[in-house]
């Protein structure tokens, strides 16, 4: 009776034993894995924002650069002929013209520069295919002057001018009486903004 007894005490028991178990190998193993790959998460998007914590301020320098370059193309005239030439207030088109705008691929005439006060860009086609750094400045530089701002080197600026009369919003223009103007301007950190921006001959003698 004694043995029935402890051998159905030792039963009861048993179980107790068991809940008092740690974790396996296996559970052990997921749950470093586990938080191995927490940490690993948190560690790369502290260094990625470290790393980026400066492109907010690189994209407004940027967009500043390429907003102050498109606002002064706009600006130039858009004639039928170089406001330099002896017929621009009396041409009836680019075949009136000694000079015409009609040239998109740089300045006409080829002595003119965006830093010269003697010849300087006069009309909106001067700036097809500007780029700074080029042209006489080392970085990016003001009309009218060659010296390079300070704090600006990690940037670059690119204009680009095509025809864009005779389609879509233009389609009653001609083509050569409205201008897309593309300013692109890239900086640290991959940062590049593009603008686009028009310009139509509405004054063709002016």
């Amino acid at each position: 009776m004694t043995k029935t007894g402890n051998h159905k005490n030792n039963k009861h028991m048993l179980p107790s034993i068991r809940n008092h178990y740690g974790f396996s190998l296996v559970e052990m193993v997921v749950f470093i894995v586990i938080v191995t790959t927490a940490i690993a998460g948190v560690i790369g998007a502290l260094a990625f924002m470290s790393g980026h914590s400066a492109d907010p301020l690189a994209r407004k320098q940027a967009i500043a650069i390429a907003e102050s370059l498109m606002q002064e193309i706009q600006q130039m005239p858009f004639t039928f002929c170089d406001p330099d030439d002896p017929n621009a207030s009396t041409a009836n088109g680019t075949a009136d013209c000694t000079t015409s705008q009609a040239n998109l691929n740089g300045p006409s005439p080829a002595t003119e520069s965006r830093y010269g006060a003697a010849n300087p860009f006069d009309n909106v086609a001067d700036y097809g295919g500007f780029t700074m750094p080029g042209g006489g400045c080392t970085g990016i530089c003001r009309i009218g002057d060659a010296t390079a701002i300070a704090g600006l080197n990690a940037y670059s600026a690119a204009v680009a001018i095509t025809q864009a009369g005779g389609a879509g919003a233009f389609a009653g223009l001609p083509a050569d009486a409205v201008l897309k103007i593309v300013v692109t301007v890239n900086g640290p950190a991959s940062t590049t903004i593009r603008l686009t921006g028009f310009k139509v001959r509405y004054a063709p003698r002016m």
